[in-house]
């Protein structure tokens, strides 16, 4: 992954920040850790902007590891007539952050996250996985008990 795509400052602070929380995912799947916090501030540092810049991505990465089996159970409920362990490394990321997104940051409107997500795609994945990642988030906007086009609270 270029480091360039993940700063690209044509994208919105929030999406930046998405998508530095997406490249940890992806490469601390690709390579697990006993200290991913020690991991993802190496991460960021290497990004070269303050810390404070990407304090969304620390959230999301915070949350999405706490409630990984969580998030992973139920990728695995929603993709039909496929091995979980067959779904690509990067759209498994992807999912990861959207999920959580949409399942524990009320704040935001579950049509946003889609959008956004599908949006870091066209950089990280292909064609093919940006159908596949709309039909499982579509999946999941469909069993909230809540608007997908405004924030819960």
């Amino acid at each position: 992954m270029d480091q360039d795509l993940v700063t690209n400052p044509k994208w919105s602070q929030r999406r930046q920040n998405r998508a530095t929380a997406f490249r940890f995912i992806f490469q601390w799947e690709m390579n697990q850790t006993d200290d991913f916090h020690r991991d993802l501030n190496e991460l960021i540092n290497r990004l070269g902007k303050d810390e404070g810049f990407f304090s969304y991505a620390y959230e999301l990465v915070d949350g999405i590891m706490e409630k990984i089996d969580i998030i992973d159970s139920m990728i695995k409920e929603l993709v039909d007539n496929w091995e979980f362990s067959r779904i690509a490394k990067a759209d498994l990321g992807l999912l990861r952050v959207a999920i959580y997104e949409i399942q524990y940051r009320l704040d935001v409107p579950p049509v946003v996250v889609i959008d956004e997500i599908l949006e870091i795609s066209k950089e990280f994945s292909s064609e093919n996985s940006k159908k596949f990642l709309n039909g499982v988030l579509d999946k999941v906007v469909n069993q909230l008990p809540r608007p997908a086009r405004k924030p819960a609270i």
